[in-house]
């Protein structure tokens, strides 16, 4: 799923791409992209569009009389650029915004949304209103606006692991699965370590870590990217990354073998030397298989592959 570095370049690229620009009308290619009847398309067609912003992961298109466009990318969507009345791409497209410029007809052209995965769960939402734009807006506060104490009074509001606090959106805006990965590895903190048992001191680093990740890998997707609204494929795997789909690779700091837990369509990935003391995590698939032969530490993983080998 995009995430904040992800989100924060397209709406910027949206920005200079729709500026000023007038929806011509919205073009459904599956009716399910829809989730909202009120207002109704009709009522957005020959709205001009005054801004864009991003609420936690989602991508908001602001129109004249107080209507927005807000589109949740999921896993899968993708927003792109094409030429005036383009076509919807077959089989994954899902609808096309048409945009035409008044003043200067070249920059007109057409927005639209596609999602690879066949469990279509990109959607967009029209509302009226600030009232009903914040009803899509989990609550997350966005941690640039946090210094150290405001930080950690948030993270120790409720117990989790970190990888949970640092992932739900109703504590912390924009982060997921894939960043906090990186993050937890830059403030060396394991992702189960509970949020409550934190120090001072691990708070005023792991909230250095967050910044400074998100900071690095959005100004790389500035630089980098090409394509008018970001990457082509806002892949979960970066090959910049320390950890978040290294699983088996030298960490980049010690060298040791990064490991992986895998869950449900999420996995984490960590350095057991870098971050919980050379302790493995117990995935439960293989502590279930394994029990009492589960390894504890790297050395037993070790050898517990050699015995296997041979």
């Amino acid at each position: 799923m995009p995430e904040l570095p992800d989100v924060v370049v397209v709406v910027e690229r949206l920005a200079g791409l729709l500026s000023g620009g007038r929806v011509v009308g919205v073009r459904l290619a599956s009716p399910f992209v829809l989730r909202t009847v009120t207002p109704s398309l009709a009522e957005v067609a020959g709205r001009r569009i005054v801004g864009t912003r991003r609420i936690g992961k989602r991508v908001v298109l602001a129109l004249e009389g107080d209507v927005f466009l807000v589109v949740h990318l999921m896993i899968s969507g993708r927003l792109q650029w094409r030429e005036p009345d383009a076509k919807i791409p077959g089989r994954i497209g899902l609808l096309a915004i048409d945009v035409a410029f008044d003043d200067d007809p070249a920059r007109n052209g057409t927005l639209t949304l596609t999602e690879a995965s066949p469990k279509k769960r990109a959607s967009l939402h029209v509302v009226a209103g600030e009232a009903a734009l914040a009803a899509h807006d989990p609550g997350g506060t966005d941690v640039f606006a946090l210094d150290d104490d405001a930080f950690a009074r948030l993270l120790r509001s409720e117990r989790h692991t970190l990888k949970r606090s640092l992932t739900d959106p109703r504590t912390f805006s924009g982060i997921g699965n894939d960043y906090s990965d990186e993050i937890l590895h830059e403030a060396r903190l394991s992702p189960v370590a509970m949020s409550t048992s934190l120090s001072d001191e691990e708070c005023q680093r792991l909230l250095a870590a967050t910044k400074a990740v998100l900071t690095r890998f959005t100004d790389l997707l500035r630089e980098n990217t090409s394509t008018p609204l970001g990457p082509e494929k806002m892949t979960a795997f970066r090959p910049e990354m320390a950890v978040h789909g290294k699983a088996g690779q030298p960490c980049p700091r010690c060298g040791d073998p990064v490991q992986k837990i895998a869950y449900a369509d999420n996995e984490t990935n960590y350095c057991a030397t870098c971050q919980t003391g050379g302790r493995l995590l117990a995935d439960r698939a293989l502590s279930r298989l394994l029990k009492d032969d589960f390894p504890r530490t790297l050395d037993e993983l070790e050898a517990l592959k050699r015995s296997h080998r041979a």
